[in-house]
């Protein structure tokens, strides 16, 4: 509904009718009247998805593929923090503030994300240090990352990755090079929200406490960053 109301000319942001649904704003501290009457300004809403393995991170596909949207609810407006490649699967954050999210993903925050990444077959210690500390992509070193092995099963291994960063593809391009076959790659924490047994295609809103911890826990990495 508040998609058709912003085509339709309806809605005004800061005195402006916009008139693009997907148009970036700076935030929630906005004047927004819809039929020229004044609006109470959005609380911010953060939602976590399982997103489900061969579901495409876009509101519309045009090779018919099911997306994302279609697993969440359409109002209020929400748009997704960073992306998952369709073949992973895992945890999602969606925020009706697009300047917030943005901060979230900054790289200069720091602020981890870990997957759990199923392959074959399996590599050695050595070759799992050289990815945490040496690993080269598109002619720029990735920053440090963690890269530890938590199961094998004769054939296969899961490791998992904490990233800093979030380069395209960048953790099955890091094993591609190395030789092996990704299997699985499943997102299972951001920051400091936890996938947890929320079930694949399910979504749950994050709670007050959740989102300021988040917001708090990139806040943190980003002086860090900075002091040094």
């Amino acid at each position: 509904m508040a998609a058709q109301w912003i085509r339709a000319g309806r809605v005004a942001v800061d005195g402006r009718i916009v008139r693009d649904p997907e148009a970036p704003q700076r935030g929630l501290d906005l004047w927004i009247s819809i039929d020229g009457i004044p609006q109470q300004r959005a609380r911010r809403q953060v939602l976590m998805l399982h997103k489900k393995r061969g579901v495409v991170v876009s509101r519309s596909d045009e090779r018919g593929r099911p997306t994302v949207f279609a697993d969440i609810p359409q109002e209020p407006w929400l748009a997704p923090i960073g992306r998952l490649d369709r073949a992973s699967s895992g945890l999602l954050l969606f925020s009706n503030d697009p300047i917030w999210s943005q901060r979230l993903l900054d790289p200069a925050g720091h602020l981890p994300k870990t997957y759990r990444v199923q392959i074959r077959p399996p590599l050695a210690a050595e070759a799992l240090h050289h990815i945490a500390t040496a690993s080269v992509l598109d002619g720029r070193p990735c920053l440090p990352m963690e890269v530890r092995a938590v199961a094998c099963g004769g054939k296969t291994q899961w490791l998992e990755f904490v990233l800093q960063e979030g380069r395209n593809r960048q953790i099955r391009r890091l094993l591609e090079a190395q030789g092996v076959e990704v299997l699985r790659l499943i997102r299972i924490a951001f920051g400091s929200v936890i996938l947890g047994d929320l079930a694949p295609g399910s979504w749950r809103w994050l709670s007050e406490a959740e989102i300021t911890a988040l917001e708090s826990m990139g806040n943190d990495e980003l002086r860090k960053t900075y002091d040094t």
